[in-house]
């Protein structure tokens, strides 16, 4: 893509009108572990414009979709998400920069199963590697959109360091690790449930807010 049809994008991305038809996130919150037909789904969304519109929104989604649960300690309670924030929103905003915006009719799936959340979005490694064969401290920052990469960091929702996927990583517990998957056509994160038990096949949870 040339320099200025790269500017055009990104001032795109950022208007107020859906100037960019595939600046859109398709949501679903399944009703088990697989898709299977969309009378199967407890919930489902689109989203489309600028792009801080679309981190928004879909950040509203997962926690609509999702729970917390909690016990109590001597001095208080603890908390436990479904999903780690911090690892949510660097998925989320990984998959809004770094997708391919040229592929038409193209769009960001966040499907939400009882045992995991998966951000699936167009175009795979930027430099056409599989993120499967690497490790994340050994992946080169290579950004395919670097002007809305540059400007998500002027605006505080990104750095420039290559770091978000490491992130995304440090926010689970050491036990628990995320999945990243690349092809030609697509990026999949995948994030478990940490309230879910997958021994027993059914969500692990004690109380809800």
């Amino acid at each position: 893509m040339a320099v200025d049809n790269k500017l055009t994008y990104a001032g795109a991305l950022f208007a107020d009108q859906h100037a960019v038809y595939q600046s859109r996130i398709f949501c679903t919150r399944w009703n088990g572990l697989t898709k299977t037909s969309k009378f199967e789904a407890d919930d489902d969304a689109e989203f489309e414009g600028n792009a801080i519109k679309l981190v928004e929104n879909a950040l509203g989604f997962v926690r609509n979709n999702s729970s917390v649960k909690w016990y109590k300690t001597g001095s208080g309670r603890v908390e436990l998400p479904d999903y780690p924030q911090e690892a949510v929103y660097e998925a989320l905003v990984n998959a809004i920069v770094h997708r391919d915006y040229v592929i038409k009719g193209s769009e960001i799936h966040i499907d939400i199963y009882e045992d995991r959340l998966e951000i699936v979005s167009p175009g795979g490694m930027a430099d056409g590697k599989r993120i499967q064969d690497m490790t994340i401290e050994s992946i080169a920052s290579v950004r395919r959109n670097p002007v809305l990469c540059d400007i998500m960091h002027r605006l505080k929702f990104m750095e420039r360091r290559g770091s978000g996927l490491k992130k995304i990583v440090d926010a689970y517990p050491a036990d628990i690790t995320p999945e990243f998957k690349s092809t030609p056509q697509s990026f999949i994160v995948v994030l478990k449930n940490l309230n879910y038990d997958n021994e027993k096949n059914k969500p692990q949870r004690l109380h809800f807010r």
